[in-house]
């Protein structure tokens, strides 16, 4: 079919119609969700055992990376080899309920590369071509970033604040009995909430795109994007430096990326600009 003539049944879609497709493409997206989803929930051993108390046993992959560090700069104190709390579900249908939130949120991560790819075939046709070409692998770069930041988060964000949590204790005779309804829900917090955070090159972006910033915006704001950073590294980390720094060397990369990407992006319209204004004169 000639693209013009797909062009003009585009346009002639009439409201009802993009409602129709958006419907399909969410339900074709929470299909791929639920499956893996079911695959999931029917691997409980490998999902709870193995994923998602992984972090709350010192065999931990992170843990042992952190003792052979210890042992290589001789530091015993990067070395996690106790968690002093245990995980206990004081309600009837917290065990089921977490294993049916925990299966759902996997499958959410698991599909969100094909659920992400449904949505943006419902966004694309309705941008104009020299958008379409900026946006050009967009799919590819936002699963990936989101890949990335979940994994950050699961072994990094996670097994650290887990320890400090754990240590954490307002007097001696108190002792850590987590619920398994917090445990679950405090990983799942952490590894979504990193998932989303290193989307910030793909939103500055857009942002950019859209005039609203600009690469010497963002230097401008650098020392205090600095600093929220290592507020934010101390809030997640017990009070050493090195797990402070730990999280914040990503996250700063993560700013420095953006400041590149949103000033190849500035390079680029204006380069685009001002062959326009040679084609017209």
């Amino acid at each position: 079919m000639p693209l013009d003539q797909v062009e003009d049944e585009e346009q002639e879609m009439t409201f009802l119609d993009h409602l129709e497709e958006l419907r399909w493409h969410l339900i074709r997206s929470l299909i791929a969700i639920m499956v893996f989803a079911i695959a999931a929930f029917a691997a409980k051993t490998l999902v709870f055992h193995t994923i998602i108390l992984g972090p709350s046993r010192v065999d931990f992959w992170t843990y042992e990376a952190l003792c052979r560090l210890s042992e290589m700069l001789k530091s015993p104190a990067l070395c996690i080899d106790e968690l002093p709390f245990i995980i206990q579900s004081r309600q009837m249908t917290g065990q089921f309920s977490m294993h049916v939130t925990s299966s759902f949120v996997i499958g959410i991560i698991c599909a969100f590369p094909y659920a992400f790819w449904e949505i943006w075939r419902f966004v694309k046709p309705g941008l104009y071509p020299k958008e379409r070409k900026a946006a050009r692998g967009a799919t590819f770069y936002v699963s990936l970033l989101f890949l990335m930041g979940v994994f950050f988060g699961y072994f990094i964000v996670t097994p650290i604040s887990i320890n400090f949590l754990s240590n954490y204790r307002l007097d001696p005779s108190i002792m850590n009995e987590f619920d398994i309804i917090s445990y679950v829900s405090t990983v799942i917090t952490l590894i979504l909430a990193c998932g989303i955070l290193f989307q910030l090159p793909i939103v500055v972006f857009f942002l950019t795109k859209a005039g609203l910033v600009t690469p010497e915006l963002l230097k401008t704001y650098r020392r205090h994007a600095i600093i929220v950073i290592l507020i934010l590294g101390a809030m997640l980390t017990p009070p050493d430096p090195f797990s402070q720094i730990l999280i914040a060397i990503p996250l700063l990369g993560l700013y420095e990326v953006s400041i590149f990407i949103s000033r190849r992006v500035t390079r680029r319209e204006l380069l685009e600009t001002t062959e326009i204004q040679k084609r017209d004169e």
